[in-house]
Formats: C-alpha cells, structure tokens, sequence
C-alpha cells in the first residue's frame, strides 16, 4: 500500500494489488528497477492498475496467450511527472475509453505495438511513440515481449508551462498528434531530458535525491514534449520567440521571477519595465487573462506546491514555513487559495509527501 500511495492519481482506497519479489526483471529500466507498484497475474486486477495509470481501460490477453500473462508495473513520480514501466509479457489488447486527466508518452523499449485512434492505425515501436491526450479513445494492441515505457505528465503542469512559455492564458485545450517520430532530430532533445531524468532517479547523491530541483526538471520534460511534439499551439509557440509582444509584460514577468519570494508592488514594476502602471495592467489583462497581482499570486502557489512536494522529513518543513517563505502572511486566505488552485489542502500535499518517503 505504501508503495502505491506513492503515485498521487492511484486510488489507494479501491487497489489492493501485492506487490511480489520477481524471480527476473523482464527489461525493467535501471531507473525503476528499485521502484516496483504492482506485479499480478489476474486481468481484473492488471485492468484496474492500468486505469489508474492511464484511464478507464480494459485489459484482455488475446487467444491462447492467458495462461503467461502478467502485468508488471513500475514507476516513480516527481511533483507533476510519472516515469512509468508496463508490462504485460504476452500479446495483449488495451482499450482506454476516455484517457485520464493527464499527457502521456508511450514509447515501446523493445517488439512493437499498434494504437487505433481517431480511425486510423498507427504501428508503435521503438522509433515511434503514442502521444495520449486527456479524454483521449484509442485501442493498443501490444505484442508479446513489447513493454512500454509511459512518461505521464498532469495536464495542470502542462497547461502552467504552455501558458509561462507563450506569456498568456490559453484558449483552448493542449491536443497532440497522436503518433511522435523518435528518430528526427529535435526528438534527441527528448531522449537527452529522458536521460537526465533517469540518471537523477538512480543516483543517491542527486539533486532529485536530495529533495531539490524536481520542478526544473519537470520544467525541461515539459517544455521539450512542448517543443518537438506537434500540438494546437506549435504555431504560436514556434512563431512567438518572446513571452509576449507587449514590452511592459514581459519585462515584468522578469522581474516576477527573479524577486518572486519578496515583497512585489505595481510600482516596482513599473520601474522594472520602465513602462506605466497603467500599460502594465492592461498588459497583462489583455496578453495573460489576469491581472499583475494575481499572476504573482498564482506563480507564489506554484512556488508553495513545490516546496511542499520535495519537502524531506528531515527537512521539518511545514505548511506554515512554506506559505510564509514565498509571502502568504494569511493562512486562512492562503489554504482556500491552494485548494481551489489544486484541489486539495495544502496540509494533504506535505502528508502525500510524507506517505511517499515512507
């Protein structure tokens, strides 16, 4: 149970999954070798893991194949990133019916595998990757001995990136194209990031080991999958090499981050963008959908969110530190800000945290 708790999205009160020593490792990265969720052999049961991870699915060996299957699964979660690793051994089909609230990257580290989506077949393989949007329909058909390597990312932290890197508020909703080509060249910006990642997940003295630097490297598995992976705002993200095209915003955004956990009025930036108070604020009502104190208000619970998640008990870190370290003098106002922010208190972040240390 302790080791399910440790992934925020598994509903820890509905699985009862054992997770039993295996005799070999069938492929299991290095990076997550050390970090096993579930092992079983029952359908029912590998349906209910693999909904957890991806959405309502249904998992159904195909014919003759029954009797060898077994679903392995293993993952690590930073703050807003899952690395996870699905196995099921056999040729198995896999049909998510309404993908869960989050992007995931599927690539298969050996055979091969076919998605069915949107009325078109798609062969996934090694150079090949299936990109999972939220709500997304698709049917995958794995061979034998084809596991998967899932990065899964929380549509909130992608959202927040896509928003930070344009300079304004979105529109719409952040759909990739289903299928990623891995051998062209900006797809090596993506196995770079996927090896950082792996390298501060198996080494003690990391940063990630330490309790600090998660969010960073959140930051560069996003905005690389952001990048490389064609979606409904490439054009403006290609086409926008600044934030904004407004002077006072972006300048202001600047002097935001830089001075995020000190004290911040309009005047101050202002002065920073050399630009009126006045331009400032229908700069960013205009380019961001907010107002300058409620963007810095939101980045600060951002800010908060993460200090909490990569709290270390040795740290005794707790909620009152962290609103105070990045300016929420208020407790009262500040716990109803984080929980419409993030859908929970931020007292229940800091124990999730804790669970997963344990």
């Amino acid at each position: 149970m302790t080791r399910l708790s440790r992934l925020r999205f598994m509903d820890v009160d509905r699985t009862r999954l054992p997770v039993r020593r295996r005799i070999r490792s069938r492929g299991v990265p290095n990076a997550l070798q050390a970090h096993p969720v579930a092992y079983t052999t029952e359908c029912a049961e590998a349906a209910q893991v693999t909904s957890q991870l991806l959405g309502p699915a249904t998992v159904t060996p195909v014919r003759g194949a029954r009797r060898d299957f077994q679903c392995t699964f293993n993952a690590v979660q930073f703050l807003d990133v899952t690395m996870a690793y699905l196995d099921y051994a056999v040729a198995t089909d896999i049909a998510v019916t309404h993908a869960a609230d989050a992007y995931s990257v599927h690539m298969t580290t050996s055979g091969q595998a076919h998605v069915h989506v949107d009325g078109t077949d798609h062969l996934i393989t090694a150079f090949f990757a299936l990109v999972v949007s939220p709500g997304m329909s698709y049917r995958l058909h794995v061979e034998h001995d084809s596991p998967q390597l899932i990065v899964r990312i929380e549509r909130p932290a992608m959202e927040r990136q896509l928003s930070r890197m344009l300079g304004r508020s979105l529109d719409h909703p952040i759909e990739f194209d289903p299928v990623g080509d891995l051998t062209a060249d900006t797809a090596s910006r993506w196995h770079g990031a996927l090896n950082i990642l792996s390298a501060e997940v198996m080494s003690p003295s990391s940063l990630i080991q330490q309790g600090v630097g998660a969010s960073s490297l959140e930051e560069l598995i996003i905005s690389t999958l952001l990048y490389i992976q064609p979606h409904t705002y490439t054009d403006s993200l290609v086409g926008e090499p600044r934030r904004s095209g407004r002077a006072a915003v972006r300048r202001s955004l600047e002097y935001i981050e830089r001075h995020l956990a000190e004290p911040i009025s309009l005047d101050d930036l202002a002065t920073y963008s050399r630009m009126s108070p006045r331009s400032i604020q229908a700069g960013f009502r205009e380019d961001l959908d907010t107002t300058p104190i409620a963007y810095i208000r939101d980045r600060r619970l951002d800010r908060v969110r993460q200090t909490l998640m990569s709290a270390l008990p040795e740290d005794g870190i707790n909620v009152t530190d962290a609103a105070q370290r990045w300016g929420f003098t208020h407790l009262g106002n500040f716990s109803g800000l984080y929980r419409r922010r993030f859908g929970e208190s931020p007292s229940q972040t800091l124990r999730r945290r804790a669970v997963a240390d344990a």
